[in-house]
């Protein structure tokens, strides 16, 4: 796969792209972008939007499944791995983000586009919209690492919320000093079930708005 498109996304000519639900998707008309099928040959940026839509069935019936599959990192990763095996792996989906511009996205938002046609949110709304529930639900010191996780998402992605990334992001935050992560937010048991437990608010419904 190549991209030697570097034209600003606003510059990109847009074109749709009808799926077998009969609804429309937006992608940017990049030429120079080329994805493979396994046998070795080229198909088009449309191809591979097909081909990824008619494979999501397999591990997700809708909007709310995903939801529930992608707010926990055991599951999360499960999926990704099953994708990667057919062929739809981290370079292919980063690639995906591109062309229907949602590189400030999570990776979830470009499934959620591709199979139920839901408008993408950025990293960026999303970790505030987690913001105002974890306040509520975790103690101030919890509230500070956790608020410090969600600044490490939007800047990086979806990768840092993987459950092996927990030690290394507590070192981060706290000078390398594990000791002093356990002091201030508790046992191991309790900062990983807060880890865990608050990247379902992440991926919840957005609130109407008002």
């Amino acid at each position: 796969m190549k991209n030697a498109d570097n034209a600003p996304a606003s510059a990109r000519k847009k074109i749709k792209v009808k799926l077998a639900d009969g609804k429309e998707r937006q992608i940017q008309h990049m030429m120079a972008t080329t994805f493979w099928h396994p046998d070795g040959t080229p198909m088009s940026a449309t191809q591979f939007m097909e081909a990824l839509y008619g494979k999501l069935p397999e591990f997700f019936k809708d909007e709310d499944e995903l939801r529930a599959i992608w707010s926990m990192p055991d599951t999360r990763k499960r999926l990704l791995e099953g994708l990667a095996d057919k062929g739809f792996g981290h370079d292919q989906l980063a690639e995906m983000q591109k062309i229907i511009n949602a590189e400030n996205s999570d990776l979830f938002d470009v499934l959620a586009y591709l199979r139920c046609a839901m408008e993408p949110l950025t990293r960026d709304e999303r970790a505030e919209q987690a913001k105002a529930v974890i306040g509520k639900q975790y103690n101030d010191k919890q509230r500070i690492f956790l608020t410090f996780v969600l600044a490490q998402y939007v800047k990086a992605g979806v990768e840092e919320l993987d459950e092996d990334k927990l030690g290394a992001l507590l070192r981060l935050q706290y000078n390398n000093s594990i000791d002093d992560a356990l002091t201030d937010l508790g046992s191991a048991e309790t900062v990983r079930a807060a880890f865990i437990g608050f990247q379902k608010y992440l991926y919840d419904n957005p609130p109407p708005p008002h």
